[in-house]
């Protein structure tokens, strides 16, 4: 039963990050951007993808990020929101190295593909 908990703990932590990041850091410098962006729209940039495809992004981590929060509800969304979260965070840490960043700025990514792979094998057991 204790498990349970801290998957909703886990939950409501990716839901508020993802919000966090895309609508009160969007614009904003951090040390996890790539290269040295000082925005949203820069990352993007140096990683040679379009504003089309940021909010294309953006869009589909906010959402999958509503739907694992409403996995605590409804636990029949939480393996494929959290599979969903786990492809972009892949991508994420794919695009770092694509262009060479430092280790240290896929930390996020990495955090959450766990998180969210913890999510899955929870739902799956």
């Amino acid at each position: 039963m204790e498990v349970y908990y801290l998957i909703i703990v886990v939950k409501a932590f990716i839901f508020f990050s993802i919000v966090n990041v895309w609508f009160f850091r969007f614009g904003k410098p951090t040390s996890w951007r790539a290269e040295n962006a000082n925005s949203m729209k820069e990352e993007f940039k140096a990683y040679g993808l379009s504003e089309a495809m940021m909010y294309v992004v953006g869009a589909l981590k906010v959402l999958f990020a509503l739907l694992i929060l409403l996995s605590i509800w409804f636990e029949n969304l939480a393996i494929p929101a959290a599979a969903g979260m786990s492809i972009l965070m892949l991508g994420a840490i794919i695009m770092h190295f694509k262009i060479s960043d430092p280790i240290k700025k896929s930390f996020p990514a990495l955090s959450f593909l766990i998180l969210s792979a913890g999510i899955i094998i929870y739902h799956l057991g």
